[in-house]
């Protein structure tokens, strides 16, 4: 992904494409392209939180040595 992109935005999108795509009113090139798109929106979301729960693990195990 080009730019950073916040998980709420990414979130917010993923929803917007599944809204769309069950809206059945789409053409199977727009489909092809708005399947990709969520792929790497998925990826995005589920590295943010990877990440966020390695930070928070860290953190606790910080406390858990005093």
């Amino acid at each position: 992904m080009s730019k950073r992109i916040t998980y709420e935005s990414a979130l917010n999108e993923l929803q917007s494409i599944v809204a769309e795509i069950e809206g059945e009113e789409i053409s199977i090139d727009e489909l092809s392209k708005k399947v990709k798109r969520a792929a790497e929106l998925l990826k995005t979301c589920q590295k943010k939180l990877r990440q966020t729960e390695e930070d928070v693990n860290e953190i606790l195990s910080q406390f858990d040595e005093e």
